[in-house]
């Protein structure tokens, strides 16, 4: 599944390893050195020329590798664009402001399964998605989370953590920082795809993504941020405290 659903990448990366290699020889020939130091100076004028030119037309050995080295850039290049555009294909099927929190089943920390819908149009929601417990950016994340635990509670709001560790792997996490809110176990990643939550990194680092929904189960407000990572909590907050100042009854913000 893993390998059907990242295809453009994996083959994107595969194609793109014997790079090195081939651009060493055809580096090598062009500025007429046996020297493996040749790939490592800054010298590019030259070699755009001989790529894109016909620099010495008597070398056959320049040319079989030129034409080679145009078809390999040519093919790598459309593998390229075939993952952007799948990549974003993907992120476009997100789940936006204005749209329903779906429901889905998984297990908590303490490897009770927890319903979605059992908190969904009665509580306000905070669901956000991390890539991996115990990481620096995870655990500043999560105890920010913490930290503003009580002032969640006051505005209502109930917080969901999400990420593709094990539940052993969140039942320790959890002890280590005390975090008191609910973190699921999404094996496989099956509700990260449902969300639409975008991967960084050419696909290699799950996205850092916080939804915010109001008591209907609408979503109001999404934040994406692999880097800013107690800034999810911030936004959180503000939103929820934006909402409920100017929010009127049968109304919700989207942002």
């Amino acid at each position: 599944m893993f390998i059907i659903e990242n295809i453009w990448l994996i083959l994107f990366v595969v194609w793109g390893l014997p790079l090195t290699f081939y651009r060493s020889k055809f580096r090598k020939i062009v500025y007429q050195t046996d020297r493996w130091t040749i790939n490592i100076k800054p010298y590019f004028g030259k070699e755009l020329k001989a790529l894109f030119g016909n620099y010495y037309p008597e070398n056959r050995d320049y040319l079989k590798l030129r034409n080679f080295y145009r078809f390999y850039l040519i093919v790598y290049l459309i593998l390229f664009t075939a993952y952007i555009t799948f990549h974003k294909d993907n992120q476009m099927n997100g789940l936006k402001a204005g749209s329903v929190i779906p429901s889905f089943i998984l297990p908590d920390q303490n490897g009770n399964l927890f319903d979605i819908n059992s908190v969904k149009g009665k509580k306000n929601l905070v669901i956000y998605f991390y890539p991996k417990d115990d990481s620096p950016g995870c655990t500043a994340q999560a105890c920010s989370f913490q930290d503003q635990f009580e002032v969640f509670k006051e505005a209502d709001a109930v917080i969901i953590g999400i990420s593709a560790q094990s539940v052993e792997s969140h039942k320790e996490f959890a002890l280590k920082h005390r975090l008191s809110f609910t973190l699921l176990s999404d094996n496989g990643n099956k509700i990260r795809k449902q969300f639409g939550v975008p991967t960084n990194f050419l696909g290699l680092l799950p996205g850092r993504v916080t939804y915010v929904a109001d008591k209907t189960g609408k979503i109001i407000y999404v934040f994406n941020s692999q880097t800013q990572a107690t800034k999810h909590v911030e936004e959180a907050l503000r939103i929820l405290n934006q909402t409920k100042a100017v929010r009127l009854p049968g109304n919700s913000l989207l942002n």
